[in-house]
């Protein structure tokens, strides 16, 4: 019960506000005008029921295409993290204080290592991925969706298609492991 009380996205009057902004769009789902939207990754809000109760779900929706160069990207970042002790020291402190500078020497150094990385990675077959729905009821807005899906963009009618046959419970999920060619034009060599 304490759930309900807290989180606003169980809260009657919000779900009503979200049902009313959902209408006036005329589709199943609003956008999160926060968040930035690519062709591969989407963020918004829909209405459904967890478990008996209408609850709000706060969904991220992207390609596994985006999901695998992410997670290659992150591998690669970390690998350069233990190479590169002072970058380790650096990003830490960064963190700490919200801006990333690195000396221009170490910093080529460290891009090209990176690179080098996403290309053996790649070549290697490291990272695969998979169609996946997890959520979160944990959330602090209603319940957390993230979903990765073997498209080639997410476009409005598949958050559509989506919304449905997930309140519906006839989402079908591929189990098969994928990996993707990296897009050259996101790092320099």
């Amino acid at each position: 019960m304490m759930k309900e009380s807290k989180n606003k996205g169980y809260d009657l009057k919000t779900i009503e506000e979200y049902n009313c902004k959902i209408q006036a769009a005329g589709t199943t789902y609003i956008l999160d005008e926060t968040d930035e939207h690519t062709d591969e990754y989407v963020h918004f809000f829909f209405v459904g029921r967890h478990e008996g109760v209408e609850v709000i779900f706060d969904c991220v929706l992207y390609t596994l295409r985006f999901q695998h160069e992410s997670e290659l990207f992150e591998v690669a970042e970390q690998k350069a993290l233990e190479h590169f002790p002072a970058y380790q020291k650096i990003k830490a402190e960064a963190e700490a204080s919200g801006a990333l500078s690195l000396p221009d020497e170490l910093e080529e150094k460290i891009g090209l290592y990176i690179a080098e990385t996403l290309v053996e990675l790649e070549e290697e077959g490291e990272v695969k991925v998979k169609e996946h729905v997890d959520l979160d009821t944990t959330h602090e807005f209603g319940i957390g969706v993230d979903a990765g899906l073997n498209v080639e963009r997410i476009t409005p009618e598949l958050i559509s298609s989506f919304v449905s046959d997930f309140n519906a419970d006839t989402l079908h999920l591929d189990e098969s492991l994928y990996s993707f060619q990296i897009n050259r034009d996101d790092f320099e060599l």
